[in-house]
């Protein structure tokens, strides 16, 4: 199933930083789709086990049920078995190659990270592009700089396809992002409340679904 329009907020499942508050990946993306997430992502940089397999099985099986959009990161042969979107980086298989794979249907995104990659990747045969990091983040362990709310601005003039920013998107700044021409924040950390419970993590959704109806329109 594919999403054509992206919803205004993106989670993304970091198994890392979920099992580090003690959540299982399946409960947080139970209780993001309860909360209301029109789309999740599931980003494994490490090895794909048999059982990270099944694990990304089950949830792809809850978004169908959920009627939201199911993405994997990096992984195009994972995504192809798993009847899911893609999302690609700088250094993953090339847009042209992915689509090529992928075929014509399934959504895949694009990383940027400054406006020379955005710029390029404005004639690739992907459906959005994210820009990122825009606020420092702890998400990744050699970020690129941070680019900013102005620069995102600028960015967003400069093209057409839908935009996710991404990177430090806090429920406090968001609204920032927004105004300056994001049509989706992928978040990450700002998605975990200290309380790491199915439901602080449905509430924490619920607060975000919140914000940007009424100031992300």
């Amino acid at each position: 199933m594919r999403v054509t329009k992206l919803p205004r907020v993106y989670p993304i499942l970091d198994p890392e930083a979920l099992a580090r508050r003690g959540i299982a990946i399946q409960t947080a993306a139970a209780a993001f789709l309860e909360g209301g997430a029109g789309i999740l992502q599931i980003r494994y940089k490490g090895h794909w086990s048999r059982e990270a397999f099944a694990s990304a099985k089950r949830i792809a099986a809850l978004c169908r049920e959920a009627g939201a959009q199911f993405v994997v990161n990096d992984r195009a042969d994972f995504a192809l078995l798993l009847d899911a979107g893609l999302h690609i980086g700088q250094d993953d298989l090339s847009p042209r190659d992915a689509r090529k794979l992928m075929g014509s249907e399934p959504m895949i995104g694009f990383s940027s990270h400054n406006v020379e990659q955005l710029s390029a990747a404005g004639g690739e045969p992907v459906d959005y592009i994210a820009l990122g990091p825009i606020f420092a983040t702890a998400s990744k362990l050699n970020p690129d700089p941070a680019v900013g709310a102005d620069e995102l601005r600028r960015c967003r003039a400069l093209m057409e396809k839908p935009l996710v920013a991404i990177g430090g998107i806090t429920l406090e700044n968001a609204l920032e992002v927004w105004q300056a021409g994001a049509d989706s924040v992928a978040v990450i950390a700002g998605l975990l409340p200290e309380s790491a419970s199915a439901r602080g993590l449905r509430e924490r959704m619920e607060q975000w679904q919140k914000l940007a109806s009424v100031g992300g329109a």
